[in-house]
């Protein structure tokens, strides 16, 4: 599988917000995140990057 995991970073400090994520949708300042189970999380923020080789998604909160 080649899925990404969900990082919002805090103080700092990366902390897992979703893992196996399918989808990131931008709808103004929120980002909603599906993973392959069907779990989501809305949450207010940026996107700042996506890194294939380590399938990993980083969101700044606001």
């Amino acid at each position: 599988m080649c899925e990404a995991h969900a990082f919002v970073l805090k103080d700092g400090q990366e902390e897992k917000l979703l893992e196996n994520v399918d989808l990131l949708e931008v709808e103004g300042d929120d980002i909603r995140l599906v993973n392959i189970f069907g779990e989501q999380k809305k949450i207010k923020g940026i996107f700042r990057s996506y890194d294939n080789t380590q399938r990993k998604i980083l969101i700044d909160p606001s």
